[in-house]
């Protein structure tokens, strides 16, 4: 079922639900894990070293990148071509230590970082934690700010997940979602995919790494095709207007 872009007007609030904190579904979210992972090091060792530019230490860095089990940056793939990593050079990494600066879950204090007693207490609760660390960051983090692209994409993330809700609940592709939102056709094989790679890098990558989404690719002829669906803590963890246009789920 496609949105009309009429409908766009009437899309309105994001709901997000505080989910227990042994939810199965939690575990599709890379951003929680790593974040949860980050405070319990610290918690158990006591702090994380800073550098003098009070980014994370090497050694951190390294441990994160061997434990994070971030999608498309294994620890193998990461290290085959660097075998010192410093934290700009792992994104994900980067933000969640900005993430737990911002929330107040961590503080810089004489070259560490520690966790707060907030942070101490929610990294003991995923359900707690997921609900403050993921509406901020996908609603309020400019995602153009770690991307290759300065611009950023127009839109509003009230239409683009609405519109998401129900275009990818049965599975649709980047290229489709771009046209819906943008009525041109552009893939990365067009003379738009400059305009594909800002969307795709600051709307349909958060919500990846959020655990929200799940992307993958394949090959079709002589073009990779980018397959996008939504992962079930999407149905668990948020409430959109567009929720009574899905189908129901059938169990087999």
């Amino acid at each position: 079922m496609e949105l009309q872009l009429g409908m766009w007007q009437y899309l309105g609030m994001i709901k997000f639900s505080t989910l227990s904190d042994d939810h199965p579904d939690l575990a599709h979210s890379p951003l929680l894990r790593g974040a949860l992972l980050t405070l319990q090091y610290a918690q158990t060792n006591g702090s994380i070293g800073l550098t003098q530019t009070k980014a994370f230490k090497r050694v951190f860095v390294h441990w994160a990148v061997q434990n994070f089990d971030w999608p498309g940056k294994s620890a193998e793939e990461m290290f085959r071509y660097n075998k010192v990593i410093n934290e700009y050079e792992f994104p994900p990494l980067e933000i969640i230590h900005f993430l737990l600066i911002s929330l107040r879950l961590g503080r810089h204090f004489k070259g560490e970082f520690r966790p707060t007693k907030r942070g101490i207490k929610l990294a003991q609760s995923p359900g707690h934690l997921f609900a403050e660390l993921i509406p901020y960051f996908v609603l309020q983090m400019d995602h153009s700010s770690y991307a290759r692209f300065e611009n950023r994409p127009f839109g509003k993330w009230e239409v683009w997940m609405n519109v998401i809700n129900v275009e990818a609940d049965q599975g649709t592709t980047e290229a489709a979602l771009f046209e819906i939102f943008y009525g041109e056709p552009q893939d990365w094989h067009t003379a738009g995919w400059r305009e594909m790679a800002v969307f795709s890098a600051c709307v349909l990558r958060p919500l990846e790494w959020a655990g929200l989404l799940v992307e993958t690719r394949e090959e079709g002829g002589s073009k990779q095709i980018c397959h996008v669906f939504k992962t079930p803590l999407w149905r668990s963890a948020i409430n959109l207007d567009t929720d009574n246009m899905l189908r129901p789920i059938s169990v087999q």
